[in-house]
């Protein structure tokens, strides 16, 4: 039993499996045995590894989270080194927003958000760096914005984020290309015209 406590692989498989079963029946009514079948291990190697459910979702949003503040330190770093301008930044934001394939997936973690101390936390952390960027950004859009403007701009761009994360319950008539492309000149020109 001990061996297979340190088999490789095995958190990511169990993370893995989970990420499938909850988007597809939920947090709550995904039971272990099921996620144990589904991760090809026992429940009690779950419990080895993860103390509860809670924790399981707990590990996805951390993974997620690391994923997207390397996302955005990359697209940062672009629009600083002249890669991108700042209509390919935000489209870009944008796209990575529109691209979330794990809408009930999001909307079980935003739930748990609120119940899991930790998980609200790691979603704090992460918004925390997007509206760093989103700082940075408006500031490349206009560098003369008030930080009135900046702090208004910055709750503005993140509510769109949230949006577009769910936008396929609104059976969108545009493709996630042209929204993303079509929200980034909107934003670049509010944010021009401000000051």
């Amino acid at each position: 039993m001990v061996a297979a406590q340190h088999e490789p692989g095995s958190k990511e498989r169990i993370l893995g499996a989970a990420r499938d079963l909850f988007n597809l029946h939920g947090f709550h009514q995904s039971s272990m045995a099921e996620l144990a079948s589904s991760a090809q291990v026992s429940v009690g190697q779950i419990y080895r590894l993860f103390k509860s459910k809670e924790d399981i979702i707990s590990a996805i949003v951390e993974v997620d989270a690391t994923e997207r503040r390397s996302e955005i330190v990359a697209l940062q770093n672009s629009l600083h080194n002249g890669e991108i301008d700042i209509e390919d930044a935000f489209e870009q934001l944008f796209l990575t927003a529109l691209s979330d394939h794990e809408e009930a997936l999001s909307f079980d973690i935003l739930a748990e958000a609120f119940r899991n101390g930790r998980v609200g936390e790691t979603i704090a952390m992460l918004c925390g760096d997007l509206r760093q960027c989103l700082h940075d950004f408006a500031c490349a859009a206009n560098p003369n914005l008030d930080e009135a403007s900046l702090l208004q701009a910055k709750e503005m761009i993140m509510a769109c984020m949230f949006g577009f994360g769910h936008r396929s319950l609104s059976r969108p008539e545009l493709s996630a290309a042209t929204t993303a492309r079509g929200a980034a000149r909107m934003i670049i020109a509010a944010l021009r015209g401000i000051g």
